[in-house]
């Protein structure tokens, strides 16, 4: 399946919106791993726990953008939109989610 965070998808004509997709991924983080992280932060390195969350949650989101889109028929999906946030009372879950137009092109 095509994905595209553009409006349109050179060479190909759009022949039909599907509809709106979406995808969610939230991740609790793990304590032990958040200190580490925290002090890797604090010290200036890059935190490679967070960053593997990041890609693991993103990658759960667009699959599940993507299944959505296959169910409804669609062989594209134009205007993605990947949104991140935490969430939960100290921040120690992440939320990412996948966004897009399902259309069928030919």
């Amino acid at each position: 399946m095509l994905i595209t965070t553009t409006s349109t998808i050179e060479g190909k004509h759009i022949k039909q919106y599907v509809g709106l997709v979406n995808g969610e991924a939230i991740i609790g983080a793990n304590l032990v791993k958040d200190f580490f992280a925290n002090v890797r932060d604090i010290v200036g390195g890059r935190s490679s726990t967070y960053e593997q969350w990041l890609r693991e949650a993103k990658s759960i989101a667009v699959k599940e953008m993507m299944d959505q889109a296959t169910r409804l028929g669609a062989n594209a999906i134009i205007g993605v939109d990947l949104d991140y946030q935490t969430v939960g009372g100290n921040g120690s879950m992440l939320m990412v989610s996948a966004n897009g137009t399902a259309v069928v092109i030919e």
